[in-house]
């Protein structure tokens, strides 16, 4: 069994609904969640938009492998109405991001392990440090919140109330 990272996000439609369909998938076809951050409501990166995004960590058990991971993330945004644009950042019902699979380090066209930007991105960084603060990034060889210590993303990030 393979410890799994993943963040969702979104900032369209009915994030409460979206975020609970997505969690239900992810259970059925990638693993148990063992663990999952409160939501945060973040100000979008790398784009404008005036729809806030919700983003959260969640941390499952898999038996999948990593390219097997992706390709069931990508199903479950597909089933939930995700539509890609050519553009790289946009408004999106739901993103479901790999952040870590075990120690893995991967570096390969279609994915990218651990995520190569997470470092850069207060709104990754939050809740990942809300449930693996000492977590060791396999790359960096930085616990989390070394890693949010230092990150100069300015971006506002908010933690919902449950």
């Amino acid at each position: 069994m393979a410890k799994v990272f993943l963040l969702l996000g979104g900032n369209l439609g009915n994030k409460k609904v979206i975020f609970n369909q997505a969690l239900a998938l992810l259970e059925e076809a990638v693993g148990k969640i063992e663990q999952q951050s409160a939501i945060y409501e973040t100000e979008p990166w790398g784009f404008e938009s005036e729809d806030l995004f919700w983003n959260q960590v969640v941390v499952l058990e898999t038996r999948l492998d990593a390219d097997s991971l992706l390709v069931e993330t990508q199903q479950i945004e597909y089933q939930l109405g995700r539509v890609r644009h050519g553009a790289q950042y946009s408004s999106r019902l739901i993103d479901l991001d790999i952040l870590f699979y075990d120690q893995l380090i991967l570096n390969q066209p279609r994915l990218e392990i651990p995520h190569p930007r997470m470092g850069e991105r207060r709104f990754v960084l939050e809740p990942l440090a809300e449930i693996a603060p000492d977590f060791i990034h396999p790359a960096s060889k930085k616990t989390i919140a070394q890693l949010l210590a230092e990150c100069t993303d300015q971006l506002a990030v908010k933690k919902l109330d449950a």
